[in-house]
């Protein structure tokens, strides 16, 4: 056998195997852009930088109820929304027509809540602790109770999520503390075209919005402002490419597989000549 008859052979005998080393490789590579938190190793501690509390927007519907521990009659008047009250001899306090939904406190255009006895509240960009102690404060220095329980809660926490995820929507959640990886597991996970590094959170600051970027394969993520969503945030997953429609996707299929077509009979053509 001469030269020319190995090297042809041996033409003939590496060229699948690279051809499967190749899409194997691709493969991985898909693989590794749609893994989460690759950053990260196992038994290794991280820190958690901060600790999340809600701040209150405009539009919010605040749950507000006052009560004092040894003369419980005077919080009746700063709980009016929450139904009409009995007091008895003994003092006890007793719901004698309670409500069957909780109206809340609408946080107004500009920021205000109008609170029993108390009157407008500024309450708009404080946190829930800043709003309780405000309310404790103004009800011991206007002489009603020495020492009130105050207890605030957000009734209608919503976000909205968008882009290449499951489903889009706005979503609502049972209390206030829901973290970004949450959302997206709420709206389905991402979908296939999901640019994994490209994770929008557009949030209201004041009388502005920001807009803050996240990569999801990186352990930055829980270093940011926007880990925890706030109210009425919006979360946009950037697509790798955009939507197309039937029509559109029939002819790039149909384009691909005359491309696969030509592709293969070149390479049988010249398996031949070999």
């Amino acid at each position: 056998m001469n030269n020319s008859s190995i090297i042809k052979r041996i033409k003939k005998s590496i060229w699948l195997p690279c051809l499967i080393a190749i899409i194997a490789l691709s493969g991985c590579t898909a693989h590794k852009d749609i893994a989460y938190l690759q950053d990260m190793e196992m038994g290794q501690f991280y820190p958690i930088g901060q600790k999340h509390e809600p701040r209150i927007h405009r539009d919010d519907k605040l749950s507000i109820t006052v009560a004092s521990q040894n003369t419980p009659e005077l919080a009746i008047p700063f709980n009016i929304q929450n139904g009409t009250y009995n007091v008895g001899e003994d003092g006890k306090v007793d719901t004698a027509t309670p409500t069957t939904k909780e109206k809340g406190y609408r946080v107004d255009i500009d920021g205000y809540i109008d609170f029993p006895m108390l009157g407008k509240l500024h309450v708009e960009g404080l946190t829930i602790s800043e709003a309780t102690d405000l309310i404790k404060k103004r009800i011991i220095e206007g002489g009603y109770i020495n020492s009130p329980l105050v207890m605030v809660d957000i009734m209608n926490f919503k976000y909205t999520v968008l882009g290449a995820v499951g489903h889009n929507g706005v979503m609502t959640a049972d209390g206030d503390r829901v973290t970004l990886l949450e959302a997206i597991a709420n709206a389905g996970d991402l979908s296939a075209n999901a640019a994994i590094n490209r994770v929008a959170v557009i949030r209201e600051v004041g009388e502005t919005r920001q807009v803050f970027f996240h990569d999801l394969r990186s352990k930055d993520l829980f270093e940011s402002p926007c880990f925890y969503l706030q109210q009425n945030d919006i979360v946009y997953v950037e697509p790798k490419y955009k939507k197309i429609d039937k029509e559109e996707r029939i002819i790039q299929y149909g384009t691909l597989m005359l491309s696969i077509a030509s592709t293969l009979s070149t390479m049988m053509w010249w398996i031949r000549q070999i």
